[in-house]
């Protein structure tokens, strides 16, 4: 046993050693950076596509994916596509170094667990978002079912399975903490201890922190409101009542004085679509 376990030891260090190499490898940092760019990208077409719809300019509510096709309608769509697919690579490639190696210091316990397998469900779902842009841009097809569609077919699988109303029930919980988790990471600052803000003068920086607080307190409300539609649908057992992203906004903008606040929402993600290029630019990755 003392063997087996002194090799285990040893197996656990180079492994260690190995993860902090990939962690402070150069093109690491690049991609988690052109990353977090590329996630900006996609929400700045969201919330312009949405603003439009606002301001009765035409555009259209979307999600994520539905973005990238809004993008593939473009002059240079493709080459765009492409770009992003590669960007959100990189971002998927920095969440999991975020899981594994904790250059964030969530630590071991229930909390810094949960968060880390947060990465990794993050990671899991920009790689589906890097594979649908990398399609599009390679015209080997478009991004399938998005949106409230995507939402509402999941949603019917879970109800169709025993206990289905509880499993729609605590992906909405889920979803609705998250928004909440956001929503307190802006009003408490606590994003700021990750960027170098500093290289600003404090005129600047005071407004970059408002346009980020805004920005991520908006998608964290958008959040809120996709997990309430999902209890909602767990509680009637009706996959209708699922929601996605843009089913989220539509339902902004049918309540009294929607426009107004379809158009605050909108403007908050490309407010956060502004975070993500600020991170991109100014986070901490590894401490030399």
């Amino acid at each position: 046993m003392n063997g087996l376990g002194h090799k285990a030891a040893r197996l656990k260090e180079q492994g260690d050693q190995l993860g902090e190499r990939a962690l402070r490898h150069p093109w690491v940092e690049k991609l988690a950076r052109l990353g977090y760019l590329a996630k900006g990208v996609v929400y700045a077409v969201v919330g312009v596509l949405a603003l439009q719809v606002a301001f009765g300019q035409g555009g259209e509510m979307t999600d994520t994916r539905g973005a990238l096709a809004s993008l593939a309608r473009e002059t240079w769509g493709s080459v765009l596509l492409a770009v992003l697919a590669v960007g959100l690579m990189g971002y998927v490639l920095w969440r999991v170094v975020q899981a594994w190696m904790d250059p964030d210091d969530k630590g071991t316990g229930p909390k810094g667990i949960a968060v880390r397998v947060g990465y990794l469900v993050s990671a899991g779902i920009h790689a589906s978002l890097a594979l649908a842009a990398l399609k599009l841009a390679v015209g080997a097809g478009g991004v399938g079912k998005h949106g409230d569609q995507s939402a509402q077919s999941w949603t019917a699988r879970l109800l169709s399975e025993p206990f289905g109303q509880a499993l729609v029930a605590v992906v909405g919980l889920v979803i609705a903490g998250v928004g909440v988790w956001q929503v307190r990471k802006a009003w408490t600052e606590k994003f700021r201890d990750k960027l170098r803000l500093g290289e600003l003068d404090a005129r600047h920086a005071a407004w970059v922190m408002h346009v980020c607080k805004g920005g991520i307190m908006a998608r964290g409300a958008v959040f809120v409101l996709m997990g309430v539609f999902f209890l909602l649908a767990a509680l009637r057992s009706n996959p209708r009542e699922a929601r996605g992203l843009d089913g989220a906004l539509a339902a902004l903008a049918e309540q009294p004085h929607g426009t107004v606040l379809l158009a605050i929402a909108a403007a908050g993600l490309v407010a956060y679509a502004v975070y993500m290029a600020v991170v991109s630019r100014y986070r901490r990755f590894v401490d030399a």
